[in-house]
């Protein structure tokens, strides 16, 4: 394969003030890199976007460095070996890491991890059976401590992260009841996915209408509610859940458009004092997590998950977008939530497909 001398990107060309634009993002032809010794040089074929990479553009404080201005924007890939000077990887490996928004990247092999596609399709590398899988994984079985026979609801339900969390707790024996946007996603939910119920947010007015759904939905109250998502599902659930109820935390995807802690919101009502004393009446344990503070369970976790799969136990869903160029805008909509299942972006072709 003839290697090209040159390579696309993706940059943060401005920090967003509210939802991203387009003209936050610039499309960018640079060299192409050469790999010195101990190092490979890999094409990417798959990008994931993820609703995190909101908080990167941030200049805020967070659990990870911002992206820097004029730099490629940040994300999971899947790419494929085309050059090597490292022991340890060949021509023709696939791999997973974070190269980020560029068609091409160097690596020294420093948390890279060679792929087997005979295991699953490489796309699930950065879905299913990568970091949204693990962030599904983690946060229901470490932090949700589910019992059979509770009740369980998930925002987001058929994104990449609620989708799994939903099918991992009806496998355990849980009442299941997913929160997503629009009638074709609720109805996957429940005919695909198997959730017991799923509620429409967008088809309640508010959050005391979504209120009155869910608790219609969950007779017995909420024992579990895995947050990815925030604002008015936040809302409406928190008055539900159980004494001894669990908040696994994994996301706030309704704010990241606000700032840091929300700040657009500011003129709203104050919060604050009635979760503060619902959380300490109720006694409810809600657990923040970074999934990267959890990878000593990736092992098992791709071994428990691709058994399932493997067994059409557990099934996904994939929002693909057609090349890198197109990845801000893929991106503005992910947030608005237009995806259906785990957005990827096809960087260039791949050969086990």
């Amino acid at each position: 394969m003839a290697i090209p001398t040159e390579m696309q990107r993706v940059v943060l060309a401005a920090r967003p003030q509210g939802e991203p634009k387009l003209s936050d993002f610039r499309v960018e032809t640079v060299p192409m890199p050469k790999p010195g010794e101990g190092e490979f040089l890999a094409r990417t074929i798959w990008l994931s976007l993820d609703p995190y990479m909101r908080g990167r553009m941030d200049e805020s404080k967070s659990y990870a460095a911002a992206v820097e201005i004029d730099a490629p924007m940040e994300g999971g890939t899947v790419c494929e070996v085309i050059e090597s000077k490292h022991p340890d990887f060949k021509v023709g490996d696939f791999v997973n890491d974070r190269f980020g928004w560029q068609s091409h990247a160097v690596s020294k092999g420093e948390g890279v991890r060679i792929l087997d596609p005979s295991l699953a399709p490489l796309s699930t590398a950065v879905g299913v059976l990568g970091m949204p899988g693990i962030t599904a994984y983690v946060g229901l079985n470490t932090h949700g401590k589910p019992q059979k026979g509770e009740t369980l609801v998930v925002g987001a339900a058929t994104g990449a992260v609620g989708s799994l969390v939903g099918q991992l707790a009806k496998a355990q024996g849980l009442r299941v009841v997913g929160v997503a946007g629009g009638k074709d996603k609720c109805d996957y939910a429940v005919n695909e996915l198997g959730f017991d119920a799923c509620l429409d947010h967008r088809a309640a007015t508010d959050a005391s209408a979504l209120r009155k759904e869910l608790a219609a939905a969950c007779p017995d109250g909420v024992d579990i509610y895995f947050e990815n998502v925030g604002g008015k599902t936040f809302e409406a659930v928190l008055p539900l859940i159980n004494v001894h109820g669990r908040i696994p935390l994994c996301g706030m995807i309704a704010l990241y458009n606000q700032g840091a802690l929300g700040a657009a919101a500011a003129d709203g009502p104050n919060m604050f004092p009635k979760v503060w004393r619902t959380l300490l009446v109720n006694r409810i344990n809600v657990r923040g997590f970074i999934i990267t503070d959890h990878y000593d369970q990736f092992p098992q976790f791709v071994k428990d998950v691709s058994g399932l799969i493997r067994d059409d136990k557990v099934v996904y869903k994939e929002s693909i977008t057609e090349g890198l160029e197109n990845a801000p805008q893929a991106f503005i909509d992910l947030l608005r939530g237009g995806n259906f299942g785990k957005q990827l972006v096809a960087v260039s072709p791949d050969p086990t497909r």
